[in-house]
């Protein structure tokens, strides 16, 4: 009975929540707005036990739903569970970032597409279904900028510095012919060894031979980013812009990444501060 009572409890907290901002429970609901609302609880400083026992309950309520056939899938089959040990987003030591951007990467066609490929993802944090998804009229080398699909087919465009302009057109100029047939999208940017559309696969492995010091995951780079930026002074609506975050709550959990990062400067520099 107390279980029962719990979940009812969580469900009403969300639909609360859901009511604020707009979104219709249940049909609104997808899993953006999902996770959107763990940011919401982690931001809040909710204990991760509790974020985790209100997600079940959501996924009890949303597969209940689909039994009784008033959705078709649940929004809850994909989303993650929080982790025990893992409050922050994880983000690339300076070394790692070194090692994959200033090493020398050689000059065959995939060096090409990686190098393109890792710039890209740090230069302008982009998500990698976002990376795979761009196309050659995507890049605006004249202002330095990308137009960007994202979450929910919502389009933004976001700056990329000149190196990762030079390293994207190497590849266009110099690689990307090379690796073309008959059966490519003559539309996308980024192609993998079958000559079809980079895959997020591919992104995974990019990285994971790239990388001398340690495995990166792809979004890594994109927390990675997003920390550099608000380190450097960026205001936090920007930042969320940039990223494309419907919810600047989502992005708020990067202002505790910077704080954690700035205590740990404090406690390893200052005199005191052990």
């Amino acid at each position: 009975m107390s279980t029962q009572r719990a979940y009812l409890s969580d469900l009403g907290a969300f639909i609360r929540w859901a009511n604020d901002r707009g979104v219709p429970v249940p049909q609104g609901v997808d899993l953006d707005v999902l996770r959107d609302y763990l940011a919401f609880m982690t931001v809040r400083g909710d204990q991760r036990t509790s974020i985790g026992r209100r997600r079940a309950s959501l996924r009890s309520y949303f597969n209940w739903m689909v039994e009784r056939g008033h959705l078709s899938e649940s929004p809850t089959a994909r989303l993650s569970a929080p982790r025990a040990n893992s409050t922050l987003p994880k983000i690339v030591v300076r070394e790692q970032l070194e090692a994959l951007l200033d090493e020398d990467w050689g000059d065959d066609e995939w060096a090409t597409l990686d190098r393109a490929v890792c710039e890209v993802l740090y230069g302008a944090g982009l998500r990698v279904s976002e990376l795979c998804g761009l196309d050659l009229d995507s890049v605006d080398f004249a202002q330095g900028l990308l137009r960007v699909l994202g979450k929910g087919r919502k389009e933004r465009i976001v700056p990329l510095h000149q190196r990762g302009l030079d390293a994207v057109r190497m590849w266009i100029e110099d690689a990307r012919d090379d690796v073309v047939n008959q059966e490519s999208p003559k539309e996308a940017l980024f192609l993998n060894r079958r000559s079809r559309r980079l895959g997020t696969r591919d992104v995974r492995r990019i990285l994971e031979n790239r990388v001398n010091r340690g495995h990166v995951h792809p979004h890594a780079l994109r927390h990675t980013y997003a920390t550099h930026l608000l380190e450097g002074g960026a205001d936090l609506r920007v930042v969320q812009e940039l990223l494309g975050h419907a919810s600047l709550t989502t992005t708020q959990i990067y202002t505790h990444v910077s704080k954690s990062r700035l205590q740990k400067v404090y406690r390893d520099t200052h005199p005191r501060g052990q």
